[in-house]
């Protein structure tokens, strides 16, 4: 029997989770499912069927245990009503006990409310103790169990949404990115943009998610464009390339009499691919020519 392989999204812009669904019979897309993860057994949303799933891989992945019940929902909805007051209470114990570096940001219940997980943020690179504040919010609900655990400024951002430093009423991670890529400052030196930190820092503090967007399309069109300062021919004469424009594939050539002219990437052709041509045209003309002396000498001392 083939496996049937499903995608889990446990928030509306969350990551996805794969498991195995062959247990379950006519499941469909949109289903709300009951699925045993490392955080409790959670309710979730399959948004997907996985297509053509590694064989060494399915076998290692959790079974859909059901399909959520109309009593699961309601219970779910219990809970999260009760996130925002378990939230107030964890920061204020936070207070009491001179935590100053920890920010507690998200507390999330699982649907049935016997798991309790705080995501929180520490300011301070050193390990912060936090089993007094475990062992409070487990008195204060008592038969739940409290997890802590850390999360980077990107998932900080993430999870408070607001508006984005590029004006966006919604941040990128808070509408539709469900991971973050690694993003590097050459990123941002390929695309040309300011490598000033107010035009390339996010509201996270750090690189803005959007310089991974077109940064593959830039380094596609810079193969086909000539580096600044390489000498070119143009309609109006030689010159030098002053600076390219990756997006609309066109060149800006400083040229010696004219000044600064922008042409389209067709318009400009290497001067030094060019050079060699005409040396080797000049080469080859040569030889000919003394091919051409030989042979008339031989007929002439004949």
């Amino acid at each position: 029997m083939q496996s049937l392989i499903v995608g889990v999204r446990f928030q509306e812009i969350g990551k996805v989770y794969h498991f195995d669904a062959s247990s379950i019979a006519d499941v469909q897309v949109g289903d709300r499912v009951i699925v045993d993860t490392a955080r409790g057994r959670q309710l979730g949303e399959i948004i997907q069927f996985v297509q053509n799933p590694d064989p060494s891989h399915t076998n290692s992945l959790k079974q859909v245990e059901r399909r959520a019940t109309p009593r699961d929902l309601v219970l779910r909805q219990t809970w999260q009503r009760r996130e925002t007051e378990a939230l107030i209470n964890c920061r204020e114990r936070v207070a009491q006990l001179h935590l100053s570096d920890l920010k507690v940001i998200v507390a999330e219940f699982n649907f049935d409310g016997t798991r309790l997980n705080y995501l929180y943020n520490c300011e301070n690179e050193e390990k912060v103790e936090l089993k007094s504040l475990r062992q409070d919010m487990g008195k204060k609900y008592s038969g739940t169990q409290i997890e802590m655990r850390q999360i980077g400024p990107r998932d900080v951002a993430k999870a408070l949404g607001g508006m984005g430093a590029c004006g966006l009423e919604k941040r990128c991670c808070s509408k539709f990115l469900t991971e973050f890529s690694p993003i590097s400052i050459k990123m941002a030196k390929e695309q040309g943009i300011s490598l000033t930190p107010a035009e390339i820092t996010g509201m996270c503090g750090r690189l803005r998610c959007c310089l991974v967007y077109e940064y593959e399309a830039y380094l596609e069109a810079r193969k086909e464009l000539p580096k600044k300062g390489k000498r070119v021919n143009t309609p109006q004469g030689e010159g030098k390339v002053f600076n390219v424009n990756p997006i609309t594939m066109t060149i800006v050539v400083e040229l010696m009499e004219i000044g600064k002219r922008e042409y389209l990437r067709e318009e400009v052709e290497p001067w030094d691919e060019l050079e060699a041509l005409r040396r080797k045209s000049q080469e080859t003309c040569h030889k000919t020519d003394d091919d051409c002396s030989c042979e008339k000498s031989k007929t002439e001392f004949k």
